[in-house]
């Protein structure tokens, strides 16, 4: 599915059908130009019909395909051709409305499409410098000379590639920065529905505990006024039973909350939560056989900060650890520093490193950022978003010893203290 919406094209359409007419009622009655009306009113009306016949063919909300949007652009480029062949060709200063239809495409199909489109308009100015009506003077007339037409049309060739390939950039860049985007808002949809989840699960454990603690008490004084030998003896014993095992799973639950998701804002210590991002790899995957080894340092000897268990720092670490351990050869250190000023989280991996031509650009969307391959990009592109969110600043290494002496590549996160201590008073 194309960018491009129908009503958004008939109203340039119309808007292009409009301007037609006046331009040729101005030129003909105001200057008094003898222009060929038949065929200019011809090929002006034969716009204004595939107008109407997309209007009543279509919702004006559907989305054009990219197919659909060449044709019609490329319609509209051979009947403006037509009309610039019946009024003098690229001497018309109106022959520079041929780059509308390329630009608007450019901006709204696909490379190959503006490629097509953009040669078919260099074919017709091509032609229309060689082919054309004479100009229609009012007098004597003007015939300009032959350099200065090869001049026009050069000039309506390259301000055609030049604006073709300017606005299909900036599209493109657009379109992947929107999709870069959704695909971090997605992200963090799922984690705060996540986080939610927990949060139903801790306010059921702890709705549940007295009604439940109510059941075991009955059921142990039933246990104890049944005689053994009893045929409801072996039923209540079972009730008994699985009363206490549900009292032990919700206790579970209160106890270790990071471990069913916790609460939305769940203080950990920083080296528990950075563990806790940790994600299991899918049995098979790449990197379930590479260890992991946590180490934590206080730099000044302060207390270790206490964080809140945020969705974005919990999917942008998980992320960057979990790209790491994919791309290791045998081992992933996360190093959790941190000082009375900032704390900071330091992964490094004894694989082959970042690739060098784009140390500098990581961080944006659609980056192969390994010499050894896969499609980190976008994870770290997420990562980077949602870590930034929370006052983290990244930096991207290949240090020269790596771990272990092995090479590999390094991320270093940073916090202030004082930013993440403020939100985890928030939480």
């Amino acid at each position: 599915m194309g960018r491009l919406r129908l009503r958004t094209l008939v109203l340039i359409r119309w808007v292009a059908v409009i301007g037609q007419a006046g331009a040729v009622v101005t030129v003909h009655l105001g200057l008094g130009f003898d222009l060929p009306l038949a065929p200019v009113a011809a090929a002006i009306f034969a716009a204004a019909v595939t107008n109407v016949a997309m209007t009543l063919a279509r919702p004006a909300q559907a989305m054009l395909s990219d197919r659909e949007g060449a044709v019609y652009f490329a319609f509209d480029i051979l009947q403006l051709a037509l009309l610039l062949f019946l009024t003098g060709g690229v001497q018309n200063p109106f022959a520079i409305l041929l780059l509308a239809p390329v630009a608007i495409a450019a901006a709204t199909l696909s490379g190959r499409s503006t490629l097509w489109l953009s040669a078919l308009a260099l074919l017709c100015v091509g032609l229309l410098a060689r082919f054309h009506l004479r100009l229609p003077w009012s007098g004597a007339g003007v015939e300009m000379p032959l350099v200065y037409q090869v001049g026009m049309a050069t000039a309506l060739s390259v301000g055609t590639l030049f604006i073709a390939f300017y606005a299909w950039t900036l599209a493109h860049a657009q379109r992947r920065m929107s999709d870069a985007l959704a695909a971090t808002q997605a992200a963090l949809a799922r984690e705060h529905r996540l986080s939610s989840l927990g949060g139903l699960a801790a306010a059921a454990a702890h709705e549940l505990g007295s009604p439940l603690s109510t059941i075991a008490v009955v059921a142990h004084e039933l246990k104890r006024a049944v005689p053994a030998g009893s045929p409801l003896a072996e039923d209540i014993a079972l009730l008994v039973s699985q009363s206490d095992r549900c009292r032990d799973i919700l206790a579970k639950l209160a106890e270790r909350p990071e471990q069913s998701g916790g609460a939305p804002y769940e203080r950990l210590p920083a080296t528990a939560l950075v563990s806790a991002a940790l994600p299991e790899p899918p049995r098979g995957a790449a990197g379930a056989g590479v260890a992991v080894e946590f180490r934590r340092e206080s730099a000044d000897g302060s207390a270790e900060p206490v964080v809140a268990r945020a969705p974005e720092i919990l999917h942008g670490l998980g992320n960057l650890l979990d790209n790491a351990r994919q791309f290791a050869r045998s081992r992933v250190t996360v190093t959790t520093r941190w000082s009375a000023d900032a704390l900071s989280v330091e992964i490094a991996d004894d694989g082959p490193g970042f690739a060098i031509e784009i140390l500098g650009d990581l961080g944006e969307p659609y980056l192969t950022t390994r010499r050894g391959g896969g499609h980190m990009g976008l994870g770290v592109f997420i990562a980077k978003t949602l870590l930034e969110r929370t006052g983290a600043r990244l930096a991207f290494s290949n240090p020269a010893a790596g771990v272990d002496g092995r090479g590999g590549a390094a991320i270093a996160i940073r916090w202030r203290r004082a930013d993440i201590q403020a939100n985890d008073r928030e939480g």
